[in-house]
């Protein structure tokens, strides 16, 4: 997964399960997206060093599908931190299972903030 340059910190890798499907057989979005986010959010917590949440997701859309068994990399860069908040922006890449071809299926920027104890934003 390191030897793709420029895509930021390879964060996760995991493989595609027949229960993650959609009613089409592909892999359901709803669950790549929640991959992305959790991708984000292990960043996040890192930089915020503590406990942060998603607030906005922009424009994610999806170039290809991906199938059973294939592998997925979910790589994140940090690309702005305000007071409060960071961007991260997540690309999701998508390896067959029994090849080296590898391509990208989506990417998304993820708006996180960095929440105190009580659940407020608090400064990083």
């Amino acid at each position: 997964m390191d030897e793709i340059e420029g895509l930021g910190e390879a964060v996760i890798r995991t493989i595609a399960m027949p229960a993650d499907t959609n009613p089409s057989g592909d892999i359901f979005g709803g669950w790549l997206m929640a991959q992305m986010d959790l991708a984000a959010g292990n960043m996040a917590a890192r930089v915020a060093r503590g406990r942060s949440a998603t607030v906005a997701v922009e424009a994610m859309s999806f170039m290809r599908p991906v199938k059973v068994g294939d592998e997925v990399s979910l790589f994140a860069r940090l690309d702005a931190t305000g007071r409060t908040s960071m961007r991260i922006f997540v690309q999701a890449w998508r390896r067959d299972r029994y090849g080296e071809h590898r391509e990208q299926v989506t990417h998304a920027t993820f708006t996180f903030v960095a929440l105190d104890e009580k659940g407020k934003p608090r400064p990083l």
